[in-house]
């Protein structure tokens, strides 16, 4: 038993180690693109029960507070696998604010 939980131990620090730097900018990317406004979506339609409607929005606390985009990608990026993103969020050529 004792090997057992040894094991799972490990397989759950394995989990924390960091992550490759392209691994990193795609999910911190998200984390950007919420910081700079909000994100939402609406959708209607109808069923033969009649119409249905459903509205959603994303809004995170890094917006809220006013945080820069950039500062939270990179930061995020170092955080996550302890290398600098391998360019600057601003210069992506898929980040539209």
């Amino acid at each position: 038993m004792p090997m057992r939980a040894a094991l799972i131990l490990l397989a759950l620090l394995a989990a924390c180690g960091p992550v490759s730097r392209e691994a990193a900018e795609r999910s911190c990317f998200r984390q950007a693109q919420l910081a700079a406004k909000p994100r939402g979506e609406i959708a209607m339609g109808a069923t033969s029960d009649g119409p249905v409607a459903r509205m959603e929005i994303e809004v995170s606390s890094d917006y809220l507070a006013g945080r820069d985009p950039a500062q939270l990608y990179e930061s995020c990026v170092y955080r996550q696998s302890g290398q600098l993103p391998s360019q600057p969020l601003y210069s992506r050529p898929d980040w539209r604010n």
